[in-house]
């Protein structure tokens, strides 16, 4: 993890509004919820994460049409950019994971990882 930490230093951005804006820029806007969810985070920690984003200009709260009590989050012009520009870094840092770990082991740990999302997802409902 310590160039990826390395690299979002650099962009003065956590790992969690990372993921949050990889989350936004993959899928589009979203609800507080269902990001969360996405991004593997909790909700009263995506809400702290989403104020510090917003106070960057990174991402944009925006009322639902059909029911304007619920909202989305978007990425931002800005957020996005920040994705863009940074994207091809954050696939070669993975990638050279990918290579020293080895691609068997390297998928061992992302199946095992998505277990153990898919685990705490049910025994969360």
């Amino acid at each position: 993890m310590v160039p990826v930490r390395v690299m979002l230093n650099d962009l003065k951005v956590t790992e969690q509004q990372w993921r949050v804006l990889r989350v936004l820029e993959e899928e589009g806007p979203l609800g507080p919820t269902e990001l969360a969810q996405r991004a593997v985070l909790l909700l009263p920690s995506l809400t702290r994460i989403l104020q510090g984003l917003e106070a960057r200009g990174l991402v944009e709260r925006q009322a639902v049409e059909s029911d304007r009590r619920r909202q989305k989050i978007v990425a931002s012009a800005e957020g996005q950019k920040l994705i863009r520009d940074n994207i091809t870094r954050a696939q070669e840092i993975s990638r050279d994971l990918r290579q020293r770990f080895g691609e068997d082991r390297h998928d061992q740990l992302l199946d095992l990882l998505n277990d153990l999302v898919k685990t705490a997802e049910t025994s969360g409902k």
